[in-house]
Parts: structure tokens; sequence; C-alpha cells
């Protein structure tokens, strides 16, 4: 079994607050992490049916039945449950660790934390395997790039016997659609919204514009910027936000997109084998998707908010990714390329020299890492956990 880089938070968390919420995208983890962690607990899961009937109907007879501490999984499938455990958290707010909650980030479940444990909760975000997860396990040294972008980073492909890739990713999007969609929207033609799937990924590390996709799906750019919400709440998408920098005021204002699981975003595009992913005019940014998502899940498995970046001017200066830390501004570029080259730095150099707070820029490539070339440091992507710690 993969070790989980978030487990001593999560073990630490459930010493200190009564109830310990996990939230994150289907599939990535949870109920594997919150069981291997609290082994001594009971475990229930709401996701069947007799379970969640009685969890709604009786909830007394629900704790009755399965006595605290307790781990409660999709604990979204039921939210007025919460209810009732704000409740009896209240009654001896000095135990801690009674309630393990997991649960897909929907607006029900995340309603129910702020309206009832409010105060009584910590919340931490799983999302998929990290490439320092895949290094710890002795898995990462056999995984090209290439392999890297067309498998994703889900836990189930990283068992003995998985699904093909192109088959567990086309069996987690059915499974998306038809359990979280349709609670979470009234969409009527799915086709519509599948074909905003497929243009998204298409569109991935760019700025999109809703209102130009508005006529390529057939829907309106309020129908888009509502379907995208969701998809942004039940981790799907990540939007990374732009900073505003000192550079000039003409800046871009909008978020860039990325999947929080490449490995979908490959599968949307139609990608199928590594040699196919090699060739795709898409590798750069597909490559670019998983080294914001594993800063993103660096910064959330550490219990702490992503304060991650993005900066590109109306004049064409450009920064890939900006760390926000300790008040210092740590900025990177990413390239697909195997060499370094004078040009890549250019754009990193102006950022710094224009920002007082800004320091030791890097670049994220696929080559070997230097030290330092032409005023910034190169570092291999599979060296990017090592970096962030530093």
């Amino acid at each position: 079994m993969i070790n989980r880089d978030m487990s001593n938070k999560l073990t630490n968390l459930a010493k200190q607050v009564p109830v310990v919420t996990i939230i994150g995208p289907r599939q990535s983890g949870k109920t594997t992490l919150v069981k291997n962690v609290f082994p001594e607990y009971n475990y229930v899961n709401l996701e069947d049916p007799v379970n969640r009937m009685l969890a709604k109907e009786d909830y007394k007879g629900f704790f009755a039945t399965y006595k605290e501490p307790i781990i409660i999984d999709e604990v979204q499938r039921v939210p007025e449950l919460l209810s009732a455990i704000q409740v009896m958290v209240d009654e001896d707010r000095g135990k801690k660790g009674r309630f393990i909650l997991t649960g897909s980030h929907q607006p029900s479940l995340q309603r129910g934390i702020a309206q009832s444990l409010a105060g009584r909760t910590s919340i931490l975000t799983l999302l998929p395997l990290s490439m320092n997860e895949l290094a710890e396990a002795g898995l990462l040294d056999d995984l090209s790039i290439d392999k890297l972008l067309l498998r994703g980073f889900m836990p189930e492909l990283y068992t003995e016997g998985s699904r093909d890739p192109i088959v567990y990713y086309r069996d987690y999007l059915n499974t998306y659609v038809e359990k979280d969609l349709r609670e979470m929207l009234e969409i009527k033609n799915l086709d519509k919204f599948l074909r905003f799937l497929i243009l998204l990924a298409g569109r991935v590390g760019q700025v999109i514009n809703l209102s130009a996709m508005s006529g390529e799906v057939g829907v309106s750019s309020t129908t888009l910027s509502e379907w995208l919400s969701v998809l942004e709440a039940s981790y799907v998408v990540y939007k990374l936000k732009p900073y505003f920098s000192n550079i000039t005021k003409q800046q871009i204002k909008s978020p860039k997109i990325y999947f929080t699981e490449v490995g979908l975003a490959s599968y949307l595009l139609g990608i199928e084998t590594e040699n196919q992913v090699n060739r795709d005019p898409l590798r750069g940014n597909l490559f670019e998707n998983l080294i914001v998502s594993e800063v993103l899940k660096s910064r959330l498995n550490q219990n702490r908010n992503p304060n991650i970046y993005y900066m590109r001017t109306a004049k064409g200066v450009e920064v890939d990714l900006i760390l926000k830390k300790e008040e210092k501004l740590y900025p990177f570029e990413i390239k697909t390329s195997m060499t370094p080259n004078k040009s890549f730095s250019r754009h990193l150099l102006s950022f710094v020299e224009a920002e007082e707070n800004a320091q030791k820029p890097r670049i994220i490539y696929i080559g070997q890492s230097y030290f330092q070339f032409n005023g910034v440091e190169y570092v291999n992507y599979k060296d990017l956990k090592k970096l962030l710690s530093d």
C-alpha cells in the first residue's frame, strides 16, 4: 500500500479537534487513508442504502449501532447528520478525535460543515497520489513523463491488476456524471456537458473565454459558468488565479484552468498511448498541468492554503507559476525541454527584478538538474518534492 503524505497531519489533527473532515475528488484514496490511519475506529459507509436510511430517519439509532470513535464515509450523502454530530460534540467539547468524516466536496456538504461544524472540525483536502508518494513507494523511477501524463495519479491505477487507464477514466467519468452531477445540476443534455469537458481539456493551462465557448457547446455562458463552478467544487478542475505584479498594470485578470487529475485530461483529449502523448501538440500544457497539480498537492498535504498564482501581461510577459510562502514569492517556468535554454529565464529574471520579495527563480523541466544556468536554477520535475520542502 502507498503511504500518503497527509497521514501524519491527519493523526495530529485528530488529537486536537473532535471532528476531522477529509474532502476531495472521488477515488482519490480518502477511505483507504482513514482506515489505515485509524484501524481501531468503527466504520460506516453512507453509500449503503440501509445505513443511509438509518442515518436520515433515526440518527440516535444510527449512533447506537455505530459507536464512536467512528469513521463516517461519504457523509455528503446525509448532510443533515452533521447537525446531530454538532449536538454530540457540544456535550463534551474536550473529547478529541471522535468523528472522522470523508466526502466528495459538494455544495451541500460545504454548507453543512459551515452551518453545523464551524469551530468543531478541521478540514483536509486529499487529491490523487503525488510524485513524492510514488517515489516513496519505489514506483516513480520506472515511470517516464509520457507514462505519467497518460496514466495520471489515481490510486487504483497503481494497484496490482488495475484497469487500463483508458477504461478506468471512462468508468470514472461515467460515475462522476451519474452520481455527482445529477445531484448537483439538472443537466438536460449530457452530451453538451461532456463537450464542455473536452473543450476544457483542450484549453489546459490557458485562460478560458466562456462567451466564446458557449457557441461551441450550444448553451449560454451563464450555464457554462455554473458548470465550471460545480467542476471546481467537486475537484475535477482547478482555477489558478493571477498574481498582480509590479511589472505592469496591464495584466490578464482571469484564472487559468487545470485538471486536478492530468490523466483525466489526457483521456478527454483522446490520448491512448505514450507515443501519442509524446506527439500531441498539448504535451507541454499537460506537463504544466502535472507540475501545477503537484505543487497544489504538496500544499494541501501540509494542510496549507495553496497560495499559488500565475502572471501574464498584455505584452506577453508570463510566469507560469508563483508560490507565495512566508511573504516570499518563488517564480517557476515549466518547460518540456530536456536542455537549458537562455530564453527560458527572461521572464523569470524580469519578475525577480520587479518584485522585491521574489527570489530563487527556477525552471522545472525534463532534463538534468543544474544549480544555476544563466541566472536561474534548473530542476528536474522528479526533484520537485525536495525543492518544495527546501
